[in-house]
């Protein structure tokens, strides 16, 4: 852990001050409340529970991988586990429910996807477009053509 600070002041005798640094291995910094104070007081409760799991070995690694990959993952999953998933977190909500993941499923799913039916998909999600039953689908793509 690399705890970094400079000190900014108006003061003469402060303008030749250098920066200040602690470097601490992961075990010395779960055994130094000091720095761990200073640490909360700095960037808030929250850096430090973020700090203190890292320490531990305590990280989750699926949280961190770009969304671009996460969809190209989830869209393997099954249905019932997509809709797990989207109850774990805030961001697993979104992406689980986002119109680039439900476009994904449909394609892969679907044999052929007219541009008909693909601009309907757009227009009312991806994920409804998946769920509507079949019957409301044809009526809604009559309508439109009626139109």
């Amino acid at each position: 852990v690399v705890f970094r600070w400079w000190k900014i002041s108006l003061r003469s005798e402060f303008r030749e001050a250098r920066p200040g640094e602690i470097k601490e291995s992961h075990e010395n910094f779960l055994d130094d409340s000091s720095l761990q104070i200073q640490i909360a007081i700095v960037f808030g409760a929250k850096v430090l529970e973020h700090v203190l799991n890292l320490c531990r070995g305590n990280y989750d690694f699926l949280e961190r991988l770009p969304v671009p990959l996460l969809l190209y993952i989830i869209s393997f999953l099954e249905l019932e586990d997509i809709a797990r998933l989207s109850q774990v977190s805030h961001r697993f909500k979104m992406i689980c429910n986002s119109n680039t993941l439900w476009e994904s499923i449909v394609e892969n799913l679907c044999d052929t996807i007219t541009p008909e039916m693909r601009e309907l998909a757009q227009e009312m999600g991806w994920k409804q477009f998946f769920f509507t039953d079949k019957l409301q689908l044809q009526l809604q793509l009559r309508r439109r053509r009626q139109k």
